[in-house]
């Protein structure tokens, strides 16, 4: 029994380590691939008084293969996200401008571009901070657990994927799961904004702490600004904005939940008051 639950606490911490595709199905004897083969001292002085010359005939070394060539972004990939953005002029087309995107190094190391879902024309429109695991699996925004929890808080406010916009402030999944960088952020913000702006909803709803911080410009925590209403600045529109905790964070800690519900509701009354499109 012990050994049954070491073994779970052992997966667990693999899990939320990042750790969550077998890329083998035997493990590695590290220890074996790190011998090296003994080579005679006779051998190595051989090596030595080859002739350069002799030796650059044959060609270069090849370089090792890479998973994928990486380089460090910077501002100049924002403002490439920007002029992207800008030209593109349906989701569709942004989607097809995302996907060819290179200026973004967490889009090398995920599986999928999670692309914003829903209604094209909802007045409300949800945001997710990073896609986990299942996320980067489906290619979807909030499936899991913490989608079913998202789909039932919306279903008791009238609201379902038909009638509103899911999307993630950042659309590839960091390794890992670990927090997206300043500068990821700020390359990724102009795709995010732009989903926006074309699906031009009444209503905003950050769900947790980074979009609630990316979204507002502003360092103040969820838990300072949570159930409060304000004004987020997209371009030239600005548009009503609730945070609310992310469902992730409400399956951690559920004596939040009913915080949650009280937002809902205040969501469910602003709908009511926004008059039909």
């Amino acid at each position: 029994m012990a050994d049954t639950i070491n073994l779970r606490e052992l997966l667990l911490f693999y899990a939320d380590s990042g750790v969550d595709d077998a890329l083998m199905d035997e493990a590695v004897d590290r220890f074996a691939a790190t011998e090296q083969p003994v080579i005679p001292a006779s051998a190595n002085e051989a090596s030595v008084a080859q002739p350069r010359a002799m030796r650059a005939a044959d060609g270069p070394t090849p370089a090792a293969p890479t998973r994928a060539q990486t380089s460090v972004p910077d501002e100049g990939q924002s403002e490439r996200a920007r002029l992207l953005a800008r030209e593109a002029m349906s989701l569709e087309a942004l989607r097809e401008a995302m996907q060819g995107f290179d200026g973004c190094n967490l889009a090398l190391t995920a599986k999928s571009l999670v692309f914003g879902e829903g209604d094209v024309a909802a007045d409300i429109l949800f945001i997710g901070d990073a896609p986990g695991r299942d996320e980067d699996i489906e290619g979807r925004p909030y499936v899991g657990r913490s989608g079913q929890l998202l789909d039932r808080m919306m279903a008791a406010i009238g609201l379902d994927r038909s009638n509103a916009y899911l999307a993630h402030v950042i659309p590839w999944r960091p390794p890992g799961n670990r927090a997206p960088t300043a500068i990821e952020i700020e390359i990724c913000r102009p795709f995010l904004e732009r989903q926006i702006e074309l699906v031009q909803p009444k209503l905003l709803v950050p769900l947790g702490d980074l979009a609630t911080k990316v979204m507002s410009r502003s360092p103040e925590s969820i838990v300072r600004v949570r159930g409060k209403w304000w004004q987020c600045k997209i371009g030239e529109a600005s548009i009503t904005a609730l945070s609310t905790f992310d469902p992730d964070y409400l399956l951690r800690n559920p004596p939040h939940k009913k915080l949650g519900w009280r937002d809902l509701l205040e969501i469910k009354a602003k709908l009511g008051e926004l008059s039909p499109r």
